[in-house]
Parts: structure tokens; sequence; C-alpha cells
């Protein structure tokens, strides 16, 4: 199994650069970074886990940037986001900047995408909260037309389209992975079999219950019963745990590592090393 790690990275944690050298080092797969652009103080919407959103939601570094610094340093690790919130973007920019990160470090990077959970935020946007699946899954249609290998063109629902063009460069493979972050439900499982290559649960729970179902909406709609690829993400390991996700068939899990120092940073790799070897 594949061992990756998340953090959320901020102006006071670790740098990227130190925390992708040390974790190609250690040998770990990966490294995925979460986006918030800011966290409006006055707000009705909770945490999905309840209480107060932690410092470091509105001290997020932008993960594409931190992203290509870990990319210049490093010649293996896998980069990703974890996840990217597209209804923010504007759908073009944002298909540029993927393309020339997973151009320039040869097709390491992965696209976790997500839905958000902060209306205010979102609104902060111009995001009409019930619209945002729409929107999400709109952009990243208009996305893909733009790294295909001829120009294609997309007529977007909601204010963005564009043009049969010439879009270079384009992702390593082609088009990078995409993974969709989200509760399980029919609503995400029909997102992931129609629209992605795979499901990142946060924290894992409940995977024995959930993926005959997620596999069922995966076979009916056509796709290749051996091509689904399931991240547990966020993840607190240990060898059960760990043994538990290969055993269900999941060749990757990425563990969460602490919003934190490099003195503290670097003794919870030390400790979550032996996973890896």
């Amino acid at each position: 199994m594949r061992i990756s790690t998340t953090i959320f990275l901020t102006d006071e944690t670790i740098s990227p650069v130190r925390l992708a050298r040390e974790l190609e080092a250690r040998g770990f797969d990966g490294l995925y970074l979460p986006e918030h652009t800011h966290l409006p103080v006055s707000r009705d919407t909770e945490h999905p886990a309840g209480g107060e959103a932690a410092r470091e939601y509105g001290r997020t570094l932008d993960p594409y940037v931190a992203l290509a610094q870990a990319a210049a340093v490093t010649g293996r690790l896998g980069l990703g986001t974890g996840i990217s919130l597209l209804a923010e973007h504007d759908p073009i920019a944002l298909a540029k900047r993927i393309a020339t990160l997973d151009h320039l470090s040869g097709g390491r990077f992965t696209l976790g995408v997500g839905y958000g959970w902060n209306r205010e935020e979102a609104a902060d946007h111009g995001v009409a909260w019930a619209t945002r699946r729409d929107l999400v899954h709109d952009r990243l249609a208009l996305m893909r037309a733009l790294w295909a290998p001829e120009p294609t063109a997309y007529e977007g629902r909601f204010g963005y389209s564009v043009r049969a063009s010439e879009a270079w460069p384009k992702p390593a493979g082609g088009a990078p992975r995409v993974l969709l972050g989200g509760a399980a439900g029919p609503k995400l499982f029909a997102a992931v079999a129609g629209r992605a290559d795979g499901w990142m649960p946060i924290g894992g729970r409940g995977l024995t219950e959930h993926l005959p179902v997620l596999r069922r909406a995966w076979e009916d709609a056509g796709r290749d019963p051996e091509a689904l690829q399931v991240v547990p993400y966020g993840v607190l390991p240990n060898p059960g745990k760990l043994a538990h996700y290969a055993d269900l068939g999941c060749a990757e899990t990425v563990l969460q590592l602490p919003p934190a120092g490099e003195d503290e940073v670097l003794r919870v790799l030390d400790a979550y090393a032996e996973h890896v070897r």
C-alpha cells in the first residue's frame, strides 16, 4: 500500500520545501494539501466535525503554490489536493495551473475535489450553495475540455464556457487522477462513478459498509471494477487499520499530520515511518 500524508500547511507550520524533502527521504509516497481561501469570522456554518473551525483554516497556504515548491525539491513524491474547492475557482485559469504543475512534476499530481462545507466562504466567491455540486461538476468538465488532446469546446451552465482552443501544456498523463471527497451516499457515489477515478473518504470510517454500495454504483455506470480507487484520507494510523484498508483493496492511504512546526511534524513522521517500510 502507498502511504501518503496530508497537513494544513500555514504561515506558522513547517515549510512545504522542508516537509517534502523529509517525506521523500523517509520513503513516503505523497503529500496532499487542503484548500481554504479565507475563514469568515462571522458565520452560521458549523464545522462538520462540530465546534469551531481550528485556527489553521484561516491561515492555510495556497495548495497549488505550496505543491509547486514541493515538486521542485523532490523527484518521486506524489502531489495532490485534499481537497480543492473547484467552485471557488475560475476553471480556465485553474486548468492551466494544474496542467503546468502536472507537466513540470512529470505526472505526479492528483486532483482531490470537494464541494465545501463553509457557506460563508462559498458565498464570498459568488457560489449559490444549493447548486454547488452541479457547479463543481460543470467546472471539472470544462477543465477536462482544456486538457483534451485536440481543441475542444465546452458550453458551461454557470457562467464559464470555453471555445475550442490550443491550451498547453497538457497534464503529463493526459489528465490528472481525480478523486472526489465527501460523505458516503447515493449522490456522492453517483458522482464518483460518473465523473471521477475514485473516492477520498475522510477518516476512512465505515468502508466495510460503504464500499459494496460504491462498487455497485461504479459497475452500474459501466466502469471497470478494477479501476475504482478508494483512498482513505486524514487517517490516524495503526497496523490493524492499515491492514484492514489493504484487505478492502485500498492501494493508498493518506495519514494526517499535525499543523505544527518542524520539530513536532518530524517527530510524528518518524513515528509513522514504520508504516512505509
